[in-house]
This record gives C-alpha cells, sequence and structure tokens, in this order.
C-alpha cells in the first residue's frame, strides 16, 4: 500500500477514535464477538473495498475479512460488498472510517460509470482531472478506473499542460515549440498537451510535432467537429474536450470525433454511494 494512503488511514482513524471509542467501551463488553456485512444501499459501481478490509484490520488485526465484491463490480440494493468478524467492539470503531472511504470512492466510480455508458459507441474516452480530494488523489483516480474511466496525468511531473497562462508568459508558438522540445529531450517519456480556445490556436499548434495532446477548451460541438478535420487522419495529437461536459451534454461531445473527454465532476462533484455495515445477531451467525 502507498506510504500517503496508509497515512490517510492513520489520519481518519485518529480523527474519528480520538483517545478511545467510549460508545463501544462502555457499552459492548470486551470479549463480545460479532460480525457483519457493508451492504449496498443502492444501485451503482462499488470501489475502495481493500482500503475498507485495511482500515478494518488497522483497527485490530484480528478482525477475519471476507472480500465479496471486487472493485468495479456493479452492484444493487441489498448487495453484500464485504464481511467482517471479530471483536465486536472493533467492528463498531472501524465501522464509520469504512463506511467513509468506501461509498466516497464508489462515488466516483459511479459517476465515472455513468459517463462512460453515456459515450458507449463512439470511442471516445472518459479520463479524470486533478481536481480531486486533496490527499485522496490516488484513491479517486483508481476509483475512476474502477468506473470504466482512463486517468488523465497524475500530477504537475508526468505531464506537462501548456495553458494560456503559460503561452502569455512563454511568448507565443515558436517558443511554445523550442521549449517543448527541450522538455522532450530532458524527459523523454513526459507527455506535452496544449491548450487551445480557437481553431486559429488549433491549426499553429498542429504544427508542433512534439504536441501529443490538444485541449479543446470549452469549444462549440462544431468547433471540435473541424478541429479533428484538421488533424486529419495523423495520430497524434489526440485531442481532447473539457469544459461544460456533464451527462446531458457528453454524448454530443463524443460524436464529434475527439478521443478524450475530461470530467471534473468525476472526482469533485460525484455523490457517495449509500452503504450500511449490518451487524448479524448471535442466532445468524452460524
Amino acid at each position: 500500500m502507498d506510504d500517503r494512503v496508509s497515512q490517510l488511514i492513520d489520519l481518519a482513524l485518529e480523527e474519528d477514535i480520538g483517545p478511545g471509542d467510549v460508545t463501544s467501551e462502555y457499552f459492548v463488553p470486551a470479549d463480545r464477538e460479532g460480525r457483519a456485512f457493508l451492504v449496498a444501499k443502492s444501485d451503482g459501481v462499488v470501489a475502495g473495498v481493500k482500503l475498507g478490509a485495511e482500515v478494518f484490520r488497522r483497527v485490530d488485526a484480528g478482525i477475519e475479512i471476507n472480500i465479496m465484491l471486487q472493485d468495479g463490480s456493479a452492484i444493487a440494493p441489498g448487495a453484500y460488498v464485504m464481511e467482517a468478524a471479530g471483536k465486536a467492539r472493533s467492528l463498531l470503531t472501524a465501522e464509520r472510517t469504512v463506511i467513509n472511504f468506501v461509498q466516497r470512492l464508489s462515488g466516483v466510480a459511479t459517476k465515472t460509470a455513468l459517463f462512460v455508458e453515456a459515450v458507449k459507441g463512439t470511442g471516445a474516452t472518459i479520463i479524470d482531472t486533478r481536481k480531486t480530494t486533496p490527499g485522496w488523489r490516488s484513491l479517486e483516480k483508481a476509483a475512476v478506473v474502477a468506473g470504466g474511466g482512463q486517468n488523465h496525468r497524475m500530477g504537475l511531473y508526468d505531464r506537462a499542460m501548456v495553458k494560456d497562462n503559460h503561452l502569455v508568459v512563454e511568448g507565443g508558438v515558436e517558443a511554445l515549440r523550442e521549449s517543448a522540445l527541450r522538455l522532450k529531450e530532458a524527459h523523454p517519456g513526459v507527455g506535452v498537451e496544449v491548450e487551445a480556445e480557437t481553431l486559429e490556436q488549433v491549426e499553429a499548434f498542429l504544427d508542433i510535432e512534439e504536441v501529443d495532446y490538444l485541449l479543446l477548451d470549452n469549444m462549440e460541438n462544431e468547433q471540435m467537429k473541424k478541429a479533428v478535420e484538421m488533424r486529419g487522419d495523423r495520430e497524434r495529437p489526440l485531442l481532447e474536450a473539457s469544459g461544460g461536459v456533464n451527462l446531458d451534454t457528453v454524448r454530443g461531445i463524443a460524436e464529434t470525433g475527439v478521443e478524450l473527454i475530461s470530467v471534473g465532476i468525476l472526482t469533485h462533484s460525484a455523490t457517495a454511494l449509500d452503504l450500511s455495515l449490518e451487524f448479524v445477531s448471535s442466532e445468524e451467525r452460524d
């Protein structure tokens, strides 16, 4: 597990448990055993299951986990996601943190799956952005993949994204070409993406062979169709649509012929999936 994710688990448990779970300590016998199921309450796509299991184990290494659905599984109300058995106190102490992680990430996966379904058959790929919850980026991006999407850059380090402000500072197309060439020489594996707001910019940037991606920023569908025509049958740059993307507009955007559609709301506005931890009685345990 990534060190940052491990630290996030510790932080989440520390802020919830603090010096101790007083309810479980005083109202649940120390020797009481328990068994509980993480259960879906709504339709969606599950994500973060192994993370939830790790939270249980972090609270009590003696908790036994049975993962019943893997990340990316479609779920309906009543679906069992995982089973946890062990000290009842430990299960109750871990409950809220487990649910918080899994329902948030399942919400991201579910939102992504809706967009992926909306563009089905067009050839367009739904990708995420850097508009993630601070500290959660790797988790949320994994949830996007679980929902059928793909990841854009992880951070400022693995792809250059040249936007309007960079162009103002840089000094124009020729300077951009020179900078892209220097970057490619220094970091051969790092892609170069340039934002275009007009078809005139598209035309200019298409002549820079070091550009791997063109981001078509807030363009109308007809403009994007024209950009696709201008690119022709060249393999590069790939064309990415961005801005004004929602479930009502994404199909029309995909039908323009762009290869990629970046969607910020996958991560910054996903609704948590409704989940609960349901305990079984002692009579049901066997």
